[in-house]
């Protein structure tokens, strides 16, 4: 029997996405095995998160607490009148890496799942209409995931947007196969988005 302390902490990592019982007892004697001063970094790290960084109450990019809204928003030389709209804000710095896109970004905060309880209410939609109307956009670019999930969403707000903005010029990143991946092995959403995008040669 372990001592309670360890299995706190086996059960406290175990509960983190993607880490099964092994993983959190290989983490937790890890961390026992080590200096202390590596689990108190942890812990200092941890409770800045919660008390340090928030949602951008404009795009709902993460931002610093002492920053009224995201720098990427209130940039000058950013075009607020192109708006990428993406699921979660991990999104944007995929996006921002690539140093190809100079709008500005919306985050939704998640994708319709009606298995997991996400109804459209629960996006950040009703925010994204204001916008549209308040920096008088000209393009909204839909850059949600790949997947069933995703797709429902691009499609209603393609729907929504299309309806309420006549002109409004609305797109998606282009989709498709990645390099490297044999046609066998990949999905269904992929190869359709493949064929919807072929080019000419």
């Amino acid at each position: 029997m372990l001592p309670q302390a360890l299995q706190d902490a086996i059960d406290a990592l175990g509960a983190l996405p993607g880490v099964g019982p092994r993983t959190a007892e290989r983490y937790a004697y890890y961390l026992f095995r080590n200096s202390a001063k590596l689990s108190h970094t942890i812990i200092q790290a941890l409770e800045n998160l919660h008390s340090m960084v928030k949602f951008c109450p404009v795009t709902f990019a993460l931002i610093d607490t002492k920053d009224q809204v995201s720098p990427l928003y209130s940039d000058p030389s950013r075009d607020k009148t192109t708006i990428l709209v993406v699921e979660e804000p991990l999104d944007i710095f995929a996006i921002e890496q690539t140093k190809q896109f100079h709008g500005a970004y919306h985050v939704l905060g998640g994708a319709i799942s009606p298995i997991d309880g996400i109804t459209p209410d629960q996006l950040h939609i009703k925010e994204l209409i204001s916008r549209i109307e308040s920096d008088q956009a000209t393009e909204i670019i839909i850059a949600t995931n790949p997947s069933v999930e995703g797709e429902s969403t691009a499609l209603l707000l393609q729907k929504m947007l299309s309806e309420k903005y006549p002109t409004l010029q609305i797109t998606r990143l282009a989709r498709g196969l990645p390099l490297g991946v044999d046609l066998s092995y990949a999905d269904q959403i992929t190869l359709s988005a493949a064929l919807e995008n072929r080019t000419k040669l």
